[in-house]
């Protein structure tokens, strides 16, 4: 599975789960994932798809998205295509076509398809090994975005019994994850929860006060790059993607107004670079494959967290540094209310109201604002450091912002006093309202207005009592139910501090505005690289892209490039280390990037650092050590020596046939003594492969490996690409003399 991983996506080692996820899913057992987005969950399914013998089947909502997953999948040598409505009847037969002679490895589908008769009957022509839900949460009403057409997958269940189903979110509470395993019947289903947390996104609340001058400066300080804006109606993203226009910048608008051809041009445009800012209302996003977004913007309140968290994921799915950033006022609280209230039924409207209070209380905090979104989904991984002071995330404004003590004593005897007189079974919005006096209709109807506490505290707001509240949860004297209705209780350490009235010191942000922004200004380090070289290859990719057309990241994504323009790799094989370069795309664009990253470092006088720098499991295998003098180029050319074939070599050194091959192009490319003739494949496949050659150019392998067909591998092309860039050089040689 790891030469599959490298091979096909180019990468060393799995991220945190896959493993033992994709393992579960080889031995046929169904299985629940809930992992944030960009945590790599598509790998969960796409690489055990290449080991089964069969078909896998994967259910998306996200019509827009499918493509560009196929796309990508192809890109990376995998045989993928995918079923909805954006395409013809005779498109859909020939796709049909395709998995029944088992052409196919991956085949996407909506899942309204499955309510149809003869789709259904097509379905049972084929050999499936896996089905994969994506978006898995759109089966549950307790779910934020529940999509009726994902109940007839109980149905698709039933018809493929003996087949393991894999389901697949980012965002999932304790309620939701139950309803998804009992409406898909899933068979005692293994459950993965990775870590909600995505360290490299920084999260920020700011006052909306001259919101859009504020919001020009955060472009401008990232202009070139991606950013989403997410505005509360559809006149709003016009408007402001207008003024951004005046502005300078390239910005579109995004709403479910706008006729389908138009919203589909300029979500192309967004994920081609050709317009690096969308404003969008909600509509825009699910479909949303881009990695390399590195700003969302709030301009408006989310209506839920899980929304807010499924937004603010559209930042930084590469694993870069990336920021989230919410304007609040009061104002828009009265907003959504209004919406609110316009709902019927009192059940949903509650449900409603209860998420619009979350999402205030989140933006009112005064601690880790990471912190409270993980406790939300019930994710401990961080948690206090210990010494009784609450965590600091180091990527959110309020830990970032510098903080003061202040003497909670008093404060923190009433707040623990209210929670045991209340019965620890309310959050810290109504314990605020009994300790501040409230006549609210649940205050008066529970009768709290007749206890001790009751009206005690006319110093603080209610936001001042529900962050004190917070402190004493991350002191240890509170703790807080992580399940979607949050309750209080006091813990045995909070019954001794009451019991025993000690003095208690907290610490509180001290936050003006300028402190926040040079805080936040303060974005982590990540990889260094020059960006002058990291331009150039941005600038091939895209020209790559268009040609292919695909979107950039397609081709390579940022982190990608920035490992190249660290690392100025100058050889195949020195390339082929490179996260991300798998063996397909290192014969289809290689020779490309690698031209630009020689060039650039001819000029400016840079030498390969892969050979020393990189600790890859490839790079580790045969690399120059310490007090070796044969590098991993003679080693393999003393093998070839000795007459070993490439495969036999492969062998010998636990290397790649590409890696070796990659080995044999370095050597002749240094021009080191080697006879390649018994390498090369038969006399009359040479002169075949040497036409395609000079019909094509011999700078891109990809048109001479299409122009040849699939009964030739891109290592013999590439030998006979050796052997002649060789013998031109021997003839020129002889000529000279």
């Amino acid at each position: 599975m790891r030469d599959l991983l490298k091979t096909y996506f180019g990468y060393d080692a799995f991220r945190p789960l896959q493993e033992e996820i994709i393992e579960g899913v080889l031995g046929k057992q169904d299985t629940l994932v809930i992992m944030p987005t960009g945590g790599g969950k598509s790998l969960c399914y796409q690489l055990p798809a290449l080991r089964l013998d069969g078909l896998t089947l994967v259910i998306s909502p996200l019509i827009a998205l499918m493509k560009d997953q196929v796309d990508g999948l192809r890109t990376n040598g995998v045989p993928a295509e995918f079923i909805n409505g954006s395409l013809t009847y005779a498109e859909i037969s020939r796709v049909q076509a395709q998995a029944q002679s088992g052409a196919l490895k991956i085949l996407y589908l909506a899942p309204e398809r499955l309510a149809l008769a003869d789709f259904r009957s097509f379905l049972g022509t084929l050999k499936v090994s896996l089905v994969a839900v994506d978006e898995a949460h759109c089966i549950s009403e307790w779910g934020h975005d529940f999509r009726p057409d994902y109940r007839t997958l109980g149905n698709l269940r039933q018809s493929l019994p003996d087949v393991p189903f894999i389901a697949l979110t980012a965002t999932a509470t304790n309620r939701v994850r139950g309803d998804i395993v009992t409406q898909l019947g899933l068979n005692r289903p293994k459950q993965f929860i990775a870590s909600f947390d995505r360290p490299n996104l920084q999260y920020e609340v700011r006052p909306k006060r001259r919101a859009y001058e504020q919001l020009v400066r955060l472009l401008r300080e990232r202009r070139g790059e991606s950013a989403i804006i997410y505005c509360l109606s559809r006149k709003d993203t016009e408007e402001l993607s207008d003024r951004l226009g005046d502005e300078g910048f390239q910005a579109l608008p995004y709403h479910a107004g706008m006729d389908a051809g138009t919203r589909r041009l300029n979500q192309e445009r967004f994920i081609r670079d050709e317009a690096n800012i969308i404003a969008a209302t909600i509509a825009f996003g699910m479909g949303i494959d881009k990695p390399d977004v590195r700003l969302v913007v709030h301009q408006e309140l989310p209506k839920s967290l899980e929304a807010y968290y499924q937004q603010t994921g559209r930042a930084g799915r590469d694993g870069l540094p990336s920021d989230c950033v919410m304007f609040y006022s009061y104002g828009d609280k009265i907003k959504q209310d209004f919406f609110i209230d316009q709902i019927e039924d009192r059940k949903e409207k509650q449900n409603a109201q209860r998420k619009l209070d979350q999402v205030i209380e989140y933006c009112q905090l005064q601690t880790c604002r990471r912190q409270y979104l993980l406790n939300y989904f019930g994710d401990d991984s961080i948690v206090g450091g210990g010494d009784g002071e609450p965590h600091d995330c180091g990527g959110c404004d309020v830990c970032l912002a510098e903080r003061e003590d202040f003497d909670a004593t008093i404060i923190a005897q009433k707040i623990l006093s209210a929670v045991i007189r209340t019965g620890e079974r309310f959050g810290a919005g109504h314990i605020a309202q009994v300790l501040r006096g409230s006549k609210a209709e649940r205050v008066l109807r529970l009768g709290h207005d007749k206890l001790s506490v009751y009206d005690i505290v006319d110093d603080l707001s209610d936001n001042d009592i529900r962050d004190i509240s917070r402190l004493l949860v991350d002191r240890g004297f509170l703790y807080q139910n992580s399940e979607e209705y949050a309750t209080l209780g006091v813990t045995e350490a909070g019954r001794t501090m009451l019991k025993e009235r000690e003095r208690l010191i907290l610490a509180r942000p001290r936050r003006s505005e300028i402190e926040v922004e040079e805080a936040v200004g303060r974005r982590r380090s990540t990889l260094e690289f020059d960006h002058g070289l990291f331009e150039k290859l941005r600038s091939l990719r895209r020209g790559i892209a268009s040609s292919d057309g695909v979107p950039p990241y397609v081709v390579f994504g940022d982190a990608t490039l920035q490992q190249m323009a660290h690392f100025f790799p100058q050889n195949l094989n020195s390339l082929s280390r490179i996260s991300g370069v798998g063996a397909v795309k290192l014969n289809r664009y290689g020779d490309e990037f690698l031209a630009v990253i020689c060039e650039y470092a001819r000029e400016k006088g840079l030498e390969d650092r892969t050979e020393f720098s990189m600790n890859s499991r490839s790079a580790i295998s045969g690399e120059r050590r310490s007090g070796e003098r044969t590098t991993t180029y003679e080693k393999t050319n003393a093998l070839i020596q000795q007459g070993y074939s490439i495969e036999q070599a492969s062998q010998e050194r636990d290397l790649s046939v590409n890696t070796i091959v990659a080995h044999i192009e370095m050597l002749v490319q240094r021009g080191d003594a080697l006879d390649l003739r018994p390498l090369l494949p038969k006399d009359d496949r040479v002169e075949r492969i040497q036409n395609a050659f000079d019909e094509v150019g011999y700078t891109r392998l990809a048109p001479v490996k299409e122009l040849l067909g699939e009964g030739f591998s891109y290592e013999e092309i590439r030998l006979v690409r050796a052997y002649v860039s060789q013998r031109t050089r021997e003839i020129s040689a002889n000529g000279d003399k």
